[in-house]
């Protein structure tokens, strides 16, 4: 197939990675499955390993399970929203062997680095069986992607890896609503919203907040003082959909998936 050849053609291969398997991290959308990229459905059908991640604190180490049998963890599944985008587009996806991936969320980076390190080496393990892997992402895997911390843990390594890009969720958030993000010289500022955000709301030009539902209360009202325009998606895609175009219409405890777009008054 074109799509499987032209990635494999695009990753350099060194004499330690001839009997690798690829990591691909594939991106699956902000949430509606029909924006999932005919590379990502194609990459997903032909990999015989999915990688998932699993931010459950209860999930310690890595766990594989074999291809065609039934899960031991489905409620991680149920809760992975990338695995819940693709499950209608590519059903078979559930017969598929499943690497599930502890990724806490959480700052202690000591911890962090420990934690990812073991998902390196368990992906690693795998991908030196011969199996390639699709590391299902939400949005693109290469804006704030958790499987990033594999992917480049690998890279080091001298495995094969690959990112397959996705619909951003602050694109697919102004294309719903029917809004562009800049125009002619205007900036765009990407702005992971759950770190400090006084300073990043001080810049020119539109500024993107990324999963800002713990800092409602402070955009809110930063938004009236600073006199910006301010447009929210929350759960862009998925179910339980809601825009809101007004500051006081958006509630202080929003979802996690909330977006928001701050333009200056012109």
């Amino acid at each position: 197939m074109y799509t499987q050849r032209a990635l494999r053609n695009s990753c350099p291969t060194d004499g330690s990675a001839v009997n690798c398997g690829m990591m691909y991290a594939v991106g699956v959308g902000p949430g509606d499955p029909e924006l999932m990229t005919l590379k990502a459905v194609n990459t997903i059908k032909e990999c015989e390993v999915v990688a998932i991640a699993v931010s459950s604190p209860e999930l310690k180490d890595a766990v594989y399970e074999e291809a065609g049998t039934e899960s031991r963890m489905p409620v991680y599944l149920e809760k992975c929203v990338a695995w819940q985008i693709v499950l209608p587009v590519i059903p078979e996806i559930a017969r598929k062997a499943k690497l599930f991936l502890p990724m806490p969320m959480m700052k202690e980076k000591t911890q962090l680095k420990e934690i990812h390190d073991k998902c390196a080496d368990k992906t690693e393990e795998v991908l030196r069986s011969g199996r390639n892997v699709a590391f299902i992402t939400l949005g693109d895997p290469s804006v704030y992607s958790t499987c990033l911390y594999v992917h480049k843990r690998l890279k080091e390594r001298g495995c094969r890896t690959s990112l397959v890009p996705g619909i951003t969720s602050f694109c697919a958030a102004a294309a719903r609503m029917d809004s562009g993000l800049v125009e002619n010289r205007d900036e765009l500022h990407i702005i992971p919203a759950s770190y400090g955000i006084e300073e990043s709301l001080e810049m020119p030009g539109t500024k993107v907040l990324m999963k800002a539902g713990k800092k409602m209360p402070y955009v809110k009202q930063a938004v009236k003082e600073k006199k910006l325009r301010v447009q929210m998606v929350e759960n862009c895609g998925m179910p339980g959909e809601k825009i809101y175009c007004q500051a006081e219409d958006i509630p202080d405890e929003a979802s996690y998936y909330s977006l928001i777009i701050l333009k200056e008054e012109k």
